[in-house]
């Protein structure tokens, strides 16, 4: 395989929920969702390995695994800042999966040496998917709120991924799929605080974000030779599903498939919870991500998108770069 996939953040989404639902732990569940399958079929691809599945407890390679076909670094509930995930703390944050990354960079440079790697890697796509769960975090905190206003929050955030981007370049990254965030006002969470209409304030502010991602990623190609990327508008394509659900086959955009209490938002997808008989209608699968469903149209516009939703190039152009 000429190509290897870096995975970091959350997305998509590949297997029959309803056997997971069946055999399921709500951490099972959440690691299940936040794995970034449907790319790699795609592709045609396998899925690539989760990182932590490869090696021992001692951050050592003892089976001799050869990473070259690709790693995933993903961490459901994770955030570009350390301290994101403050409710369940069992998330990896970017710099953590990042110092991973650069693990096997140092291993992969003394299996094939610099050189062959670079030739890889330069051949590699690296998918950065984060950016929600620090909202999520900022808008359900009264603590974050009190000590930074939304702008300086957003600013704050596009400052650190920019830093973290730049790790992966320096060790070799050049070919980068970045997505922005959703509509993160409309998931049923929070629908909840404004009488299950979206909440205005939180989905302006993915917009500011979402804009100052652009902007920051034009800058950051223009500092740095050989970066190629798409960027995949989360929000638009988010929007148009919530907007038009019957479009696209959806009955419900509101309501989540799994979970309690009103629109099964009151609580996550847990073995006691709620399961709707007919998921593949509902634009939401728990409090905030989609269901395999909706995932498929994200990633069927992310390869082919026109440039309402992928921009400058679409992924499929970025592979053949």
């Amino acid at each position: 395989m000429h190509r290897s996939k870096t995975k970091v953040g959350s997305f998509a989404i590949k297997i029959d929920l309803a056997k997971a639902y069946d055999n399921m732990s709500w951490q099972f569940i959440n690691n299940v969702i936040s794995e970034v399958r449907i790319p790699g079929e795609k592709l045609g691809l396998a899925t690539s390995p989760p990182y932590l599945s490869l090696i021992s407890k001692g951050n050592k390679n003892e089976n001799n695994v050869s990473f070259m076909n690709g790693v995933s670094f993903a961490s459901a509930g994770a955030g570009i800042f350390d301290g994101t995930d403050q409710r369940y703390r069992q998330s990896l944050p970017l710099g953590k999966q990042l110092e991973y990354y650069s693990n096997v960079y140092e291993e992969l440079t003394r299996e094939v040496g610099a050189s062959a790697l670079q030739k890889h890697l330069s051949k590699s796509i690296f998918v950065v998917i984060i950016g929600s769960n620090d909202l999520f975090g900022y808008f359900e905190s009264s603590e974050l709120r009190k000590k930074n206003t939304p702008q300086e929050y957003v600013d704050s955030m596009l400052f650190s991924l920019k830093l973290q981007l730049q790790r992966l370049y320096d060790n070799g990254g050049r070919k980068f799929e970045i997505a922005g965030v959703g509509v993160i006002g409309c998931c049923p969470a929070f629908r909840l605080k404004n009488q299950t209409e979206c909440v205005v304030e939180t989905n302006y502010w993915s917009v500011q974000y979402n804009k100052g991602l652009q902007s920051m990623l034009k800058e950051w190609q223009s500092e740095n030779e050989g970066i190629i990327y798409s960027y995949f508008d989360t929000y638009a394509t988010m929007s148009d599903l919530i907007q038009n659900p019957t479009v696209h086959g959806f009955t419900d955009a509101k309501a989540a498939c799994c979970g309690l209490g009103e629109l099964n938002a009151r609580a996550p997808c847990l073995p006691v919870s709620n399961l709707c008989p007919t998921r593949q209608y509902h634009v939401f699968w728990d409090q905030y991500h989609p269901t395999e469903a909706a995932s498929r149209i994200f990633v069927d516009r992310i390869f082919d998108g026109p440039s309402t939703y992928t921009s400058p190039i679409n992924m499929r152009q970025l592979v053949a770069a």
